[in-house]
């Protein structure tokens, strides 16, 4: 397979099954590792080459791991991985990790239904150290492993993290690389920073500034006076050091680096794609008794020059034609996804509003503010990969007047909820959160479905909680929660609803009232289904085949108190419908209403059952949490046949 050349870059030709003769020979790292070093360059283009051909067939995480093969043969090639632990922050840049531990033919099946998890998971692989998805975890999972190894006596087992500069501005790991600092001799475990410049939306914060001028600007001779006083006394390393500095890599940072002031040992940076480096490197670091930062350059999407070029467009992908690239499809203005209406109303009411000031945690292109960005720059912040200061600042914001609105995934609210809580809800404070990927998402699975925020949300004292049915009301409840002037929250789903016209007026709701879409049928038994955000329009058709009433209850909290006690008197059965945990959520608060009252009525609950949701298309998902109009059929008849037998019994 002939290579082409860009910058120096080996890009990807679009191979037959037949090329990948080294590929073949992998089964396991244990497989790799016999393989001599001058055969690892070919391993790392067949790896991105498959990766690019299976990749575009399921959909998954692509630039990130184009931009990390080389890193991980390498970390596989020197370490006895799974002995020697590996933990992939977050778990975007792992898949050549994937199919060099034994799930190369399952990489077809990656985030399918039944198939293997685009992120690392216990469960999946013994190679898979730790299980990821959310940012910024892998230093405190790594580093506990290996106090645990130290504590047991296991003198002879590596830790490394393997973490991104994105994922680096989390909180989280700042407190890990605080707490590491204090462990010297016997704990080892070695962080590797994989520095590319981007997470998912433009690196924000200091803290990326302050890498890229270790990158740019550190002169030499500081890397050569640092090497003496590190060094010397590894001579292994020190010799390695005086052979890299020949080359003038810059070796060390300086004392005022970052790590330094963790005191932590640093190395770096280094190209991320030099592989005979890495390994070079990474052999001799193995010697050290102490943790260890190893700092490496690589470029997101390497290898393929698209992805080269736009690394946010190719970060998350669906199913695309490699050789043509993703061609973006135009939107549909009558059909528009929610987060598309969400940035629609952000920059309708920035424009009549000078209070507003919109709060994203990294991810910008995600919640759809890009568009305000380039308008209301100075009422807009990213503050990078740090839900729990995305809240808090949102809460400073709002005690002098600002009107916040924090654009955030509900996977990603799980990560505050101390703040929302205690920063917000406790003091009241008019803080509105705009939470995007309510319900199942899909292929990014357990870790990422927005399952608990109804739950978590509706338990708060002083918070305001919708889910709306259409873009319709999406728009008018993120108005109504606008105009609040106390904590909201409106929570939509991913992707596109059932296609009803947006009014862009800026229409507000009535407080917890809800809207009565079909009344039942006289006849029979009468159901009443008490549906809230999507459920309305999936459970429609549903509701008028058996002749049920329909309730679009629109407020999880305040509940419409009214709707529900008349639904109670007037109907034999009442249906809760949530996309989201049974446990504690909307249908929770209509049974708690109800308790007080002390109504009795029959009662079945629709949601998400008390487990995981794993990956997979979300149409089956629904199906195998009984959230389909099908299965939901099947409870309705089912709970009416013991109320029949109830009533014969009774007779």
């Amino acid at each position: 397979m002939a290579l082409k050349d860009l910058e120096g870059a080996p890009l990807i030709d679009f191979p037959q099954e037949e090329d990948y003769a080294f590929l073949k020979k992998i089964d396991s790292p244990e497989d790799l590792r016999k393989f001599p070093e001058e055969a690892l360059p070919e391993v790392v283009r067949e790896l991105r080459a498959y990766m690019l051909e299976t990749v575009s067939q399921t959909g998954g995480h692509l630039s990130s791991s184009l931009g990390a093969a080389d890193l991980a043969v390498a970390l596989h090639y020197v370490f006895h991985t799974p002995q020697d632990s590996i933990i992939w922050d977050v778990g975007h840049q792992a898949y050549a990790h994937k199919i060099l531990t034994g799930r190369r033919e399952a990489m077809k099946t990656l985030r399918k239904t039944d198939g293997i998890s685009g992120f690392p998971k216990r469960s999946e692989s013994e190679y898979d150290a730790f299980g990821t998805a959310h940012s910024s975890t892998s230093i405190s999972a790594a580093l506990g492993m290996a106090v645990a190894d130290q504590l047991a006596g296991r003198t002879d087992r590596w830790h490394i993290a393997v973490i991104g500069d994105g994922a680096l501005t989390g909180g989280m790991a700042v407190e890990a690389l605080n707490h590491t600092g204090v462990y010297k001799k016997g704990v080892k475990l070695l962080i590797v920073l994989n520095d590319n410049d981007c997470s998912i939306s433009p690196p924000a914060g200091a803290l990326s500034g302050h890498l890229a001028k270790l990158v740019s600007t550190r002169p030499v001779w500081k890397a050569r006076e640092l090497s003496k006083t590190m060094l010397k006394p590894v001579p292994v390393l020190w010799d390695f050091a005086k052979r890299v500095e020949k080359q003038t890599v810059n070796f060390l940072s300086p004392p005022s680096s970052l790590f330094s002031s963790f005191d932590l040992n640093y190395f770096g940076p280094f190209d991320g794609h030099d592989l005979f480096g890495l390994i070079g490197v990474l052999k001799n670091l193995r010697n050290l008794d102490c943790p260890a930062v190893l700092h490496v350059k690589t470029r997101k999407g390497m290898g393929y020059v698209p992805a080269m070029n736009d690394p946010t467009l190719y970060h998350g992908v669906g199913c695309f034609d490699p050789k043509k690239g993703i061609v973006k499809k135009p939107s549909d203005p009558a059909h528009p996804q929610y987060t598309k209406v969400f940035s629609d109303w952000i920059c309708d009411m920035g424009a009549v509003d000078e209070h507003l000031y919109a709060i994203t945690p990294a991810m910008r292109e995600g919640s759809g503010l890009v568009e305000f960005e380039k308008r209301f720059a100075k009422r807009y912040s990213d503050v990078a990969i740090a839900e729990q200061h995305a809240v808090t600042f949102a809460a400073g914001l709002a005690c002098q007047g600002v009107h916040p609105v924090v654009a955030i995934y509900s996977t990603f609210a799980q990560r505050a909820y101390d703040q929302i809580v205690h920063d917000v809800a406790l003091q009241n404070l008019p803080v509105m959160f705009a939470i995007d990927r309510g319900g199942l998402v899909g292929a990014d699975g357990a870790t990422h479905q927005g399952a608990f925020d109804i739950a978590f949300l509706r338990s708060l004292p002083n918070m305001t909680v919708m889910t709306p049915s259409d873009e319709n009301e999406c728009r008018k409840m993120l108005t109504t929660a606008f105009r609040m002037k106390s904590p909201a929250a409106v929570r939509y789903p991913r992707g596109k609803g059932p296609g009803v016209p947006v009014e862009r007026t800026l229409q507000t709701l009535e407080i917890g009232k809800s809207r009565t879409i079909l009344h039942a049928e006289q006849k029979g038994p009468r159901v009443a289904i008490l549906a809230f955000g999507s459920m309305v329009w999936r459970l429609e058709d549903l509701a008028r085949e058996i002749g049920a009433s329909l309730i679009d209850m629109r407020f999880v909290k305040p509940l419409d108190r009214e709707a529900v006690l008349e639904a109670a008197r007037t109907h034999d059965l009442l249906v809760t419908a949530e996309e989201g945990v049974i446990a504690g959520g909307a249908g929770s608060a209509v049974l708690e209403l109800l308790a007080r009252e002390a109504i009795c009525v029959a009662l079945v609950q629709i949601g998400i059952p008390d487990q995981f949701v794993d990956h997979g298309d979300v149409e089956v998902l629904f199906e195998r949490c009984g959230m389909d109009p099908e299965s939901v059929r099947g409870k309705i008849d089912e709970m009416l046949e013991k109320i029949n037998v109830r009533k014969a019994v009774c007779a």
